[in-house]
């Protein structure tokens, strides 16, 4: 194991992996926010909307998402739209992780059930208290597990971010490989760095998951 070349380049992996992170944040801040409403439109059933979203759904969970990021980046300049990497990789997460988001939301809000609905109604509580004070609290804490699940799988699906010439974790260790011919260093380098990332945001949820249960109990 050549330990001079890993902290002559560890700095390099350091800036690669706060871009990973950063990008990945964004996207799945944005994702977050896109499933959101997809899950309250197909909720309240709203005409065309819901058939749109529904489509939306099926098209970004059956295609990946390096194949998303090449339609960005390499397809829409052939129509004269011209998008950095990064914005690529935002959007592109942004497009995959809004449908798992609806699709985790959308549980938690169908597991509100209707006899509480009707009963807040009778009450004289309108929709907006009833979404408020009944159905939100409720659809966060059964959402919570899948969203979590949502965010470590947006994360790690950053690693193919290099496809679109993102300097990201995967970009860097390739081209060490490439260049140097040490691949284990380079490879103990990447696997290191989505540990650190990842590993204390599994645990943050891990430890909020835990306590939900046993609010709810």
């Amino acid at each position: 194991m050549n330990w001079s070349f890993i902290e002559k380049f560890t700095p390099m992996y350091a800036e690669a992996a706060l871009l990973t992170l950063t990008i990945g944040a964004a996207g799945i801040v944005c994702a977050v926010i896109v499933g959101l409403v997809c899950a309250m439109v197909k909720y309240y059933r709203v005409p065309v909307a819901r058939q749109v979203v529904s489509a939306y759904i099926e098209l970004s969970r059956n295609t990946p998402l390096i194949v998303q990021l090449f339609f960005l980046y390499f397809g829409l300049p052939k129509a004269g739209i011209l998008l950095s990497s990064e914005a690529c990789g935002i959007i592109g997460l942004t497009f995959l992780g809004g449908s798992y988001m609806a699709e985790s939301f959308l549980s938690g809000l169908n597991s509100v059930g209707k006899i509480q609905l009707e009963s807040a109604a009778s009450l004289g509580m309108t929709k907006a208290q009833i979404m408020r004070h009944i159905v939100f609290p409720q659809a966060f804490s059964v959402s919570v597990p899948a969203i979590c699940a949502n965010v470590i799988f947006l994360l790690k699906e950053t690693s193919v971010f290099s496809a679109v010439s993102l300097a990201d974790l995967m970009y860097v260790t390739k081209d060490l490989i490439g260049m140097y011919y040490n691949t284990w260093e380079a490879l103990l380098m990447l696997v290191t760095a989505y540990l650190i990332i990842i590993l204390p945001i599994s645990a943050v949820f891990s430890i909020l998951e835990r306590r939900l249960r046993r609010a709810g109990n």
